[in-house]
C-alpha cells in the first residue's frame, strides 16, 4: 500500500463486493449494505447502450421489445460477457458512492470481490479488469467461501476445523478451514439457477404450460421447501399454454414444488458429502461438535438446513442475514489489509 493511503481513506469508501449470478451486494467499509439489487442489465441492441440495471433491469426480463434485452452478464458464478459486466459493476460502484447524495467526484476506491474457488486464471483476471475499468483504483479478489466464512463470523484463524456451505445463483461453494486457511474445498455449478429451471420443466411436463425465469424464482422463493412444511401450500401460477399459445393459469402446491427441486438439492448434498469425506478425521470431529454453516440464498429454502442435518449426520444451521455473508466477509477483510494480501499471495500461488 501506498504513504498516501490514509489519505485517501478520508476521501474515498473502499467497497466488499459479493459479485453474484443472480444477485450483487455492495459493502461500503464502515456503513453496511449500500447496494443490494438483481445482477441483471438491459441493453439497447442497437445502440448498444444500457438501459437499466439491477432493479429496474429485473422487471423488463421476459416483457421487452425486440431491441431491448435483459441479460443476465454472469453466468455459473463468472463473466460471461465483459462489456456488460463493466457496465454493471460501474453503476453499483456509482450508487455506492451516491448513498451519502454527494455533488463532487469521489476518487476511485479499492474494491474486494468474492468468486468461487474453481474460477481459471482467465477468469480471475476477467473479474479484475471489469472492475478496474468499472473505476476501482486497486482490486482484490478471495474465494466466495473465505469471505463467506469471514461474513459469518467463523473462526477459521484457530486451529480446530470449521465448515461453510454457501448456495448462492450459480455456484455451490464448500469448505472446511483451520488456521486461517482452506483445508479442503469443492464448488459446484449447480445452485439457486437450477432449481429454477427444474421448476420450469416440472411445469411444462405436468401441466404442459410454459412459465418465464422470473416466475420461477417467485414461485421458489414463495413455496420452495426441502422438508415437509406444517401447512402445505397452493398458489395459482401464470404462463403459456403449450398446446393453444393462450395465457393459463394452474394451481400448483408446495409438494410438487419440493418434488421440482428435489433433483438439485440432491446434487448439492452428493457435494457436501464428498467434501466430507476428503476431510481429515481431527477436523470432521472439530466440525461434528460446532457444526456446519449454511449460508447464501440457498439457505433460505425454508427446511434446508434440517434435510442437510438428517443427510450429513451432523447439525447444520443458517448463519445470520445469509444473503449477505460474502459482502460483510469481503467488508471486513478491508480492515485487515495483512490479511487480504496473504489470501491473494495464497491465491496467486495456486493459480
Amino acid at each position: 500500500m501506498g504513504v498516501f493511503d490514509p489519505l485517501w481513506g478520508l476521501v474515498t469508501y473502499d467497497l466488499g463486493i459479493d459479485l453474484g449470478t443472480a444477485n450483487t451486494m455492495v459493502y461500503m467499509r464502515n456503513h453496511g449494505i449500500v447496494v443490494s439489487e438483481p445482477s441483471v442489465v438491459a441493453i439497447d441492441k442497437r445502440s448498444k447502450t444500457v438501459l437499466a440495471v439491477g432493479k429496474d433491469a429485473r422487471q423488463m426480463i421476459g416483457r421487452t421489445p425486440a431491441n431491448i434485452i435483459a441479460v443476465r452478464p454472469l453466468k455459473d458464478g463468472v463473466i460471461s460477457d465483459f462489456d456488460t459486466t463493466q457496465a454493471m459493476i460501474h453503476h453499483f460502484i456509482h450508487r455506492a458512492h451516491s448513498y451519502f447524495g454527494k455533488a463532487f467526484k469521489i476518487p476511485r476506491p479499492r474494491v474486494i470481490i468474492g468468486v468461487p474457488s474453481s474460477v481459471t486464471e482467465v477468469e480471475r483476471q476477467a473479474v479484475i479488469d471489469a472492475t478496474k475499468t468499472a473505476g476501482a483504483r486497486e482490486v482484490f479478489i478471495v474465494e466466495e467461501a473465505m469471505a463467506a466464512a469471514i461474513g459469518a463470523g467463523l473462526r477459521i484463524e484457530d486451529a480446530s476445523g470449521s465448515m461453510i456451505i454457501d448456495i448462492g445463483g450459480g455456484t455451490t461453494d464448500i469448505a472446511v478451514f483451520s488456521l486461517g486457511d482452506i483445508v479442503v474445498d469443492g464448488t459446484i455449478r449447480v445452485a439457486g439457477d437450477e432449481m429454477d429451471l427444474e421448476i420450469i420443466s416440472y411445469i411444462r411436463s405436468k401441466y404442459n404450460m410454459l412459465i418465464g425465469e422470473r416466475t420461477a424464482e417467485d414461485v421458489k422463493i414463495t413455496m420452495g421447501s426441502a422438508m415437509p412444511l406444517k401447512k402445505e401450500k397452493k398458489i395459482g401460477v401464470q404462463g403459456r399454454d403449450l398446446l393453444t399459445g393462450l395465457p393459463k393459469t394452474v394451481e400448483i402446491s408446495s409438494i410438487e414444488i419440493r418434488e421440482a427441486m428435489m433433483g438439485t438439492i440432491s446434487i448439492i448434498t452428493e457435494a457436501i458429502k464428498d467434501t466430507i469425506e476428503d476431510t481429515p478425521p481431527e477436523l470432521l470431529k472439530d466440525i461434528l461438535t460446532t457444526g456446519v454453516s449454511l449460508t447464501g440464498g440457498g439457505a433460505l429454502i425454508r427446511g434446508l438446513d434440517e434435510y442437510l442435518t438428517s443427510e450429513l449426520n451432523m447439525p447444520v444451521k443458517v448463519v445470520e442475514d445469509p444473503m449477505s455473508t460474502v459482502a460483510r466477509g469481503t467488508s471486513l477483510m478491508l480492515d485487515h489489509i495483512e490479511l487480504l494480501e496473504r489470501v491473494q499471495k495464497s491465491w496467486e500461488e495456486l493459480v
